[in-house]
């Protein structure tokens, strides 16, 4: 049997990573890897988290499964989070995921049920496990042009050109915040732009909103999944609770779907119900149980809240103070788009050679398309990579 299975290609994220640790230089810069560090450069437990999990520890009294959908409190609480109170509670279905990218899976496994035969559509360049998940499920996939890497911003008139074409009844899949790989957004009004395109075309949205938080604030983040719910009705978004609650190991996450109306929602609700009992029974609790208990508290609220500020306004200034560093280096604008894009993530425009050169000569690692974890620098590491990337790119 297994004579036949063929070699598959190395993770180049996780590749990278392997290579950073086995650096033995001390002043390396690890700008690949997709997780939030904080000045020490550690990953912390925020202290909700550690006030959620002490109070489960202590007041749980079984282990005992929940339901396929997983805990209903806490889907309940995750869709006010990124819905708010423009959909009726009973036009929306949900369902616990192993993290964010499993509630990708299940939401496209939704739409293969669905409509086999789709095409999803998937912006240039977007997260590449959303194009390997869609190839292993054996689903088409097109893309439609989204980043002007000349300009290092939003390629607005090809986006709405390329969303005008894709037929009626097709997916097209949307970031709902925070760009991956390149931190630019589109604006609100752009967003309203976007989504009435979206609605003429008569397609249906599938977000992807891994870093809601991260950007501006969870009302100003949600904003474009909020519009898409209130305009075009039917809805799949998959939500990730890794970053924003920093529970990248708990694989906490959950998909919620907006159907047209309460019927239609309790269909869709035994079809999740059954996509999780086929791909793994019941989801983990413990994550989705401490975000629920946090949702739910006020106290626990407000300190997540005020911690997630804090974490979205270091990432925000580290940007300002590198777009700075590298204007003074460069004595040019060229990089000031760091400072104005959110997320953790920007796309730094060099060639293959180049992010080699930063490697090996620098020890500064970066994804092979330029992508730069923003979250992973420290102050310290601004000047230093700055003369680098103006000594290398500029």
């Amino acid at each position: 049997m297994f004579e036949h299975l063929r070699p598959q290609p190395e993770d180049p994220i996780l590749a990278l990573m392997d290579r950073y640790r086995a650096d033995p230089r001390t002043d390396k810069i690890d700008l690949g890897v997709g997780v939030y560090r904080n000045s020490q450069g550690v990953t912390p437990v925020m202290q909700a988290v550690k006030t959620a999990e002490r109070q489960l520890v202590d007041g749980q009294d079984s282990k005992g499964y929940t339901g396929l959908a997983g805990d209903p409190a806490f889907i309940d609480a995750m869709a006010e989070l990124v819905l708010g109170d423009v959909v009726a509670a009973d036009r929306v279905a949900g369902a616990g995921t192993v993290g964010g990218t499993g509630a990708v899976r299940q939401g496209l496994e939704l739409i293969r049920l669905a409509r086999p035969g789709v095409t999803v559509h998937i912006p240039d360049p977007s997260w590449p496990n959303h194009r390997a998940i869609l190839q292993a499920m054996g689903m088409a996939v097109k893309t439609y042009r989204y980043f002007d890497a000349e300009a290092n911003g939003l390629d607005m008139t090809g986006l709405l050109e390329d969303l005008r074409a894709v037929p009626a009844g097709d997916v097209v899949l949307l970031h709902g915040c925070c760009h991956n790989p390149t931190g630019a957004d589109p604006s609100d009004a752009q967003w309203q732009e976007i989504v009435a395109t979206l609605k003429a075309a008569q397609v249906t949205a599938l977000i992807d909103l891994a870093y809601l938080g991260f950007g501006d604030g969870i009302a100003e983040d949600a904003f474009s999944t909020r519009l898409m719910v209130q305009e075009l009705g039917e809805v799949i978004v998959a939500v990730s609770c890794s970053k924003n609650f920093g529970l990248y190991r708990e694989r906490a996450g959950v998909v919620l779907v907006t159907a047209a109306d309460a019927d239609a929602r309790a269909v869709v609700q035994g079809n999740l119900a059954t996509l999780n009992r086929l791909a793994y029974s019941f989801p983990a609790d413990h994550g989705a149980r401490v975000v629920e208990m946090i949702l739910n508290s006020s106290a626990l609220r407000a300190e997540w809240a005020t911690e997630l500020s804090e974490m979205r306004g270091r990432i925000n200034s580290l940007r300002g103070e590198l777009a700075a560093a590298l204007q003074a280096e460069t004595g040019s604008d060229q990089y000031a788009f760091l400072a104005v894009q959110r997320g953790m993530f920007s796309r730094l425009t060099a060639t293959p050679d180049q992010i080699r050169t930063l490697r090996d000569d620098h020890g500064i690692y970066i994804i092979g398309d330029g992508r730069m974890n923003m979250a992973g620098l420290s102050k310290e590491d601004i000047p230093r990579l700055a003369r680098a990337i103006a000594e290398v790119c500029a």
